[in-house]
C-alpha cells in the first residue's frame, strides 16, 4: 500500500479547494455535444424510475446530452418522464432486470459518449458482472466510467481490468459496498474507513469514496474529507443523484478526482440547504437537483 491516511492527513473539501479546481468554462460553447454526453445504464422493474434521478442530476450539473439505457418495459415511460433524454431499450429478464445479453448492444454504443454510469437502480449482479466484463476492455481512452450500486457489488471480480483503466474510473461505495469491494466484513470497514479506502484505492487505482456522515474521497495520493449535508441525505435515491452529478461533470472533462469532489460537495450542500428550508429529514432525493446550478454559480 502506497499511503495510509489518517483523519489529520485529509484535506477539507470546501470552496477553497473547489476554486483551485474549477468547473469547465462553457462561456461561448453553444454545442450540446461539446458540453458532454453521458450514458446511464441501470433500472429494473422494481425500481423503474431511479434512472430519472441520475439523468436529471447529470443535466443539472451541466451535461449537454444524457442517454438512459434501461429495460424495454420501462423505456417508453422513462422517455415520457424525461423528454430531454435519449432512450435505449434493453432486453430484460423474466424478473424485470436488464438481461446479460444487453452487453453486446452496449458495446456498440459506448464510443458515442464521454462518460458512462453503470448501476443505479439495477438489482441483478449477474447482469452487472456481464456488463463490466464486456465493457471494461473496450472503453475509449478518455471516457470516464462510474460504478454504482450493483456494479460496485461485483467490481471485485474485475479488479485487474479496473486497475488497468483506474485513472478514468470512479467508485462510489458506502461502507457496505466498500466491504464488498474488498471482500471484507462491513464491521472492519466501519472501524477504520480510511484504512479500507486506502486499500481499495491501492487495489483498483481509481477515484474511490466512502459515503457517510463524513465522506472521504481518495485519488492521486490525495484524500479529501467532507462533513456536511446532514442526515436527510440518507434517503432512497440520494446515491442515484450523486452518481448523476459525478457522471455529468466527468462528461464535461473533469478528472475522476475533480468530478467526484464537486459531486460530493454539490450533493451535500444541496442537502444542507434543504435541511435549512424544509427540515433536517423528510425531503426527497428528487428535490436535490434543483439546487445544483445556483450552488455551482456561487463558488
Amino acid at each position: 500500500m502506497r499511503w495510509l491516511p489518517r483523519v489529520a492527513d485529509t484535506v477539507a473539501l470546501d470552496s477553497g479547494w473547489l476554486k483551485a479546481n474549477p468547473l469547465p468554462d462553457h462561456r461561448g460553447n453553444i454545442d450540446k455535444n461539446g458540453r458532454g454526453r453521458m450514458l446511464l445504464i441501470g433500472g429494473c422493474r422494481r425500481v423503474p424510475g431511479g434512472t430519472l434521478l441520475t439523468a436529471e442530476a447529470a443535466f443539472r450539473a451541466g451535461a449537454g446530452k444524457v442517454t438512459i439505457a434501461t429495460i424495454a418495459s420501462a423505456a417508453i415511460p422513462a422517455g415520457i418522464a424525461a423528454p430531454a433524454c435519449a432512450i435505449l431499450a434493453l432486453p430484460e429478464t423474466e424478473s424485470g432486470e436488464i438481461a446479460p445479453e444487453s452487453a453486446d448492444l452496449l458495446v456498440d454504443e459506448i464510443g458515442h459518449f464521454d462518460a458512462i454510469v453503470i448501476g443505479p437502480a439495477m438489482g441483478d449482479e449477474e447482469t452487472a458482472r456481464a456488463l463490466l466484463g464486456a465493457l471494461l476492455p473496450r472503453l475509449p481512452k478518455q471516457l470516464l466510467l462510474l460504478l454504482d450500486a450493483a456494479a460496485l457489488r461485483v467490481a471485485a471480480d474485475h479488479s485487474a481490468a479496473i486497475a488497468a483503466r483506474g485513472d478514468q474510473i470512479v467508485l462510489t461505495p458506502h461502507e457496505g459496498e466498500l466491504a464488498a469491494l474488498l471482500r471484507a466484513e462491513k464491521e472492519e470497514v466501519s472501524r477504520n474507513p480510511l484504512a479500507a479506502l486506502a486499500r481499495a484505492q491501492d487495489r483498483f487505482g481509481a477515484a474511490v469514496m466512502v459515503k457517510g456522515a463524513t465522506s472521504y474521497l481518495m485519488a492521486d495520493d490525495i484524500c479529501l474529507s467532507y462533513a456536511g449535508g446532514g442526515s436527510g441525505l440518507a434517503v432512497s435515491g440520494s446515491g442515484d443523484v450523486l452518481a448523476g452529478l459525478i457522471g455529468g461533470l466527468g462528461a464535461q472533462g473533469l478528472s475522476p478526482l475533480q468530478a467526484s469532489a464537486w459531486g460530493i460537495w454539490l450533493h451535500g450542500e444541496a442537502g444542507r440547504r434543504l435541511g435549512e428550508t424544509m427540515g433536517p429529514i423528510g425531503y426527497l432525493a428528487s428535490e436535490l437537483a434543483s439546487f445544483i446550478p445556483s450552488l455551482m454559480r456561487g463558488v
